[in-house]
């Protein structure tokens, strides 16, 4: 199962420690799954032996997006995710920030999208005190979940 809850999400994050596998981290919303995300997480995958997505959960999606959002439930984008080859392991947090579960986990890399500065990314203290990495890799313009919508809102919005 690729689904889990960060105590089991924990265990896990121990056995690929004590097999010496480099786990890379990252977190977001990731509503309407799009050729940006995928390149993205394949980016992020490529860094490590596993990676982690935290997904941010429907209530902390509509305080960061407004209330027309998620488009996809946390269960739907937790199983589209966990679809993808390139990701490992999924969980969900309901916490306003990251912080407590890339404590928790400390992965070797965390990374996030080219619109993160290295100062902006939550954790990076964390890891960086634990000896890790913490990178922002390039951002893909014109794909973004808003320009989806937009899209979408456009072609069948008004009739």
């Amino acid at each position: 199962m690729k689904i889990l809850p960060l105590d089991q999400l924990r265990t896990e994050r121990d056995r690929l420690r004590q097999a010496g596998k480099k786990v890379v981290f990252t977190n977001g919303c990731f509503d309407l799954l799009h050729p940006g995300h995928v390149r993205y997480l394949q980016q992020a995958r490529a860094l490590g032996d596993a990676l982690i997505v935290a997904l941010n959960s429907d209530r902390s999606v509509r305080e960061l997006k407004g209330d027309k959002r998620p488009i996809l439930t946390e269960a739907e984008r937790s199983e589209v995710m966990a679809a993808l080859a390139c990701v490992d392991f999924v969980t969900v947090f309901d916490e306003p920030t990251p912080r407590e579960i890339i404590a928790a986990l400390l992965p070797d890399i965390l990374v996030k999208g080219g619109d993160w500065g290295l100062d902006a990314i939550i954790g990076r203290e964390e890891v960086e005190a634990a000896g890790g990495q913490v990178m922002s890799l390039a951002f893909v313009e014109g794909c973004s979940t808003t320009d989806v919508i937009e899209r979408i809102a456009e072609r069948y919005g008004q009739k």
